[in-house]
């Protein structure tokens, strides 16, 4: 019987760039079933994030979306990277959001769905920062299982204090 060595990431295979999910919670004001990101793997400031969702066949929207084929609705992967995109954005700024802080969508183009994310699956998320200009951020995002893309998009956010949030993006 052969066995197959399988490496996950723990605290002595992430150097300092990793981040558990109680350091994600620090960043997202989400939590239950709204949070969307497990851990993060790797960052640079400015630059990249990647990140993973793991799948499980306990996840709420599975009851419904399909009972018969269960399978990741689209804007939750987007969710779930826009999730990550956030979290780079206050690396980058070096700063952890207060209460008040708010992340919006600005746009989202170029969505393609490639393959569908089931339970087990576990969602690699890519996030690169392509410019930040006048409060948006506009990010390249791509989600993949086993190597494969399930998802790519262009994400736009702008982040806002919840007493701004009101007025209009870039201002």
């Amino acid at each position: 019987m052969t066995t197959t060595d399988i490496t996950t990431p723990t605290e002595s295979t992430c150097v300092k760039k990793c981040m558990d999910i109680h350091q994600i919670k620090q960043y997202l004001p989400h939590r239950y079933p709204m949070l969307l990101v497990d851990r993060v793997l790797d960052w640079e400031s400015g630059k990249t994030i990647t990140a993973i969702k793991n799948v499980t066949a306990n996840e709420e929207f599975f009851n419904g979306h399909f009972p018969h084929k269960p399978v990741m609705p689209g804007v939750l992967m987007i969710e779930a990277m826009a999730q990550t995109a956030a979290i780079l954005s206050f690396l980058t700024m070096d700063i952890k959001p207060d209460e008040n802080s708010v992340v919006y969508f600005v746009g989202i183009d170029n969505a393609r769905f490639k393959r569908p994310v089931e339970p087990g699956d576990q969602l690699v998320m890519n996030v690169e920062i392509l410019r930040v200009s006048r409060g948006i951020w506009k990010y390249k995002a791509v989600g993949s299982v086993d190597g494969q893309t399930a998802v790519e998009a262009d994400l736009m956010c702008t982040i806002r204090s919840a007493t701004d949030a009101s007025q209009p993006a870039g201002k």
